[in-house]
């Protein structure tokens, strides 16, 4: 029955090696992580998907907060006048802003602006909140959705609407906040590795690819099976750029009254995306363990006959038992053991505990890992240790083939022509040395369709000839095409 299941099953799915765009969007709608809405790039995020987004918010929350960081919340809408204060940021949020003109029946004097970020309107609060030194930091985060209105969008990787956290910070000197902003970057790269098990680049953006209104952009750069990256964080550096357009100012220790340094950093539900496609297979998703909203699945398998030999007793102790520290459930439904392998497989559940009449005759349960399908035994009076042991394995197997694949797929490049012939024909992570030219920037983009993701902070002082210009380039970059 197993096998003859599991086959149709799969078959089901489109190949992730044949059509990852299709298999993306087919695993998402069939693992329960969200559905279509009726208005163009908007989705309904459902229980499964949304405990996922959950879980990565806990984990990010728990470091913000021990780094200091409070959480608030902010209004969803802004004048108009309020949003144009800052000239570089508006013009760059300007084509993507939705706009509310009637409140009911009545035409408003002014329109309002649906946040596409809050820069505008935390930067309003901090004006009023902060008056002297001892007011700073000022370290303030929140969690919610913000509209930007997109032409071309995908599940979680780009839709009109999107959850995330942004965090917005004021201090007394630029050295402050840039170490706010590199701090930030840290905690962001950490929680991707060690908990989504997706390796990263983390960088500076060029001049080009900052945030709109940004002294500075930082982020942490990941690879996608296809070979393009998405970014997968942002921190930023404002300078006193935002505090002179709000008039954020502070009475310092000398008496003389400054202009405050602000930050801004954020993550969205994009890194869902990106953890889909980097972990899944042609089966399902694979959840990393960390935050798969169920960490292990126990499937009771009946006897011959439908005997029971004490099976029922076995899953409810190992139940009980595995509860205390993992996120579990047991599939009692009336399925048959081949179609809930496929099933749970398919939701990409990191571990799967099968326990049977001979399993509980000989004291032990079967558990198979989901990113490698390796099964392997452990006594029914030890599944704790050995749960937990499994699924450090499958973490440490995600996050190691997710980095062979990202060093296979990362070449360099010497010049504008070798990256237009290898982006082609071998997509993935680029290296090559670049003048610091905005002009040399802008060629490639034009004639290769890839970008400068980041100056990796790993290749600082290496030098080498521009791949545009041929001149000496004293940065080398990381180049590739994006989400």
């Amino acid at each position: 029955m197993e096998t003859q299941t599991r086959p149709e099953f799969v078959v089901e799915l489109t190949k992730k090696s044949v059509d990852l765009s299709r298999w993306y969007t087919e695993v998402i709608l069939k693992g329960q992580l969200a559905d279509y809405w009726q208005i163009h790039g908007f989705q309904v995020v459902r229980p499964y998907g949304f405990a996922l987004w959950e879980n990565i918010q806990a984990g990010l929350d728990a470091r913000f907060k021990a780094t200091g960081h409070k959480n608030a919340q902010f209004p969803l809408l802004l004048p108009e006048s309020l949003l144009t204060k800052e000239a570089e940021h508006v013009e760059g949020f300007a084509p993507e802003v939705a706009w509310v003109t009637q409140a009911g029946k009545e035409e408003l004097n002014e329109r309002l602006a649906i946040r596409p970020t809050s820069e505008a309107i935390i930067m309003t609060m901090y004006s009023r909140w902060i008056d002297s030194w001892r007011d700073l930091p000022m370290l303030l985060n929140q969690w919610c959705s913000v509209l930007r209105w997109e032409k071309t969008t995908r599940f979680f990787l780009r839709t009109s609407e999107f959850m995330w956290q942004e965090g917005h910070t004021a201090h007394r000197s630029a050295e402050e906040a840039r170490e706010e902003t590199m701090r930030m970057l840290e905690i962001y790269r950490d929680f991707v590795e060690g908990e989504l098990a997706i390796p990263v680049v983390p960088g500076r953006k060029s001049e080009a690819e900052k945030f709109a209104g940004a002294a500075e952009t930082y982020t942490i750069e990941s690879l996608m099976p296809d070979g393009q990256a998405l970014q997968s964080a942002t921190s930023h550096y404002f300078g006193d750029r935002f505090a002179k357009a709000f008039n954020i100012t502070f009475q310092d220790m000398d008496g003389v009254r400054k202009h405050v340094h602000t930050t801004s950093w954020g993550l969205s539900w994009r890194i869902i995306g990106a953890l889909i496609m980097v972990h899944g297979d042609d089966a399902g998703l694979i959840l990393p363990p960390k935050v798969a909203p169920v960490q292990a699945v126990i499937v009771p398998i009946p006897g011959r006959g439908g005997e029971d030999g004490g099976v029922t007793e076995a899953v409810n102790a190992a139940e009980r038992a595995l509860r205390r520290q993992f996120r579990v459930e047991v599939d009692r439904s009336d399925r048959s053991p081949g179609w809930k392998f496929n099933e749970w497989e398919m939701r990409g559940v990191p571990l799967r505990i099968e326990i049977g009449p001979r399993d509980v005759r000989s004291g032990q349960a079967v558990l198979v890992r989901r990113d490698s399908r390796e099964k392997s035994s452990a006594p029914l009076d030890g599944l704790v240790a050995a749960v937990e042991a499994r699924l450090a394995d499958v973490h440490a197997g995600l996050f190691a083939r997710a980095r062979a694949l990202r060093e296979e797929r990362t070449s360099s490049v010497a010049t504008v022509a070798e990256l237009a012939a290898t982006i082609r024909e071998q997509p993935g992570f680029k290296m090559a040395s670049w003048c610091g030219d905005a002009a040399c920037e802008q060629t490639v983009k034009e004639r290769t369709g890839a970008t400068i993701r980041c100056l990796p902070f790993d290749s600082q002082g290496q030098t080498g000839a521009c791949l545009v210009c041929g001149r000496p380039g004293p940065h080398r970059v990381l180049l590739a095409r994006a989400y």
